[in-house]
């Protein structure tokens, strides 16, 4: 059974901003970047601890077909999704998050 899956205002934020930067770049891309992101959550949700931890209690997973990264913890058997960021960008940004 998935676990369940809570997303950050920042991550919300960030999601909210690549949608826009893609379907600015072309019609509709954005909507097939949150596509992906949506796979990762699923995939995610069904085997959280999968990945590695990263840095402290965070563990990374990265957005097939685009340059993006997402940031989960997996605590009190809940997924909790910190940001989603592009790949170079400062990993500073999310660990604040922390």
């Amino acid at each position: 059974m998935p676990y369940p899956l809570i997303i950050n205002p920042e991550a919300k934020l960030d999601l909210k901003q690549a949608i826009r930067w893609y379907n600015n770049q072309s019609a509709g891309l954005g909507y097939e970047f949150l596509e992906c992101v949506e796979k990762v959550f699923t995939r995610i949700r069904r085997s959280p601890e999968i990945h590695a931890i990263a840095h402290q209690a965070a563990r990374l997973t990265l957005v097939k077909r685009f340059p993006y990264v997402v940031c989960y913890l997996f605590e009190n058997e809940t997924v909790y999704v910190i940001a989603v960021f592009h790949g170079h960008r400062d990993p500073s940004s999310w660990k604040n998050r922390l």
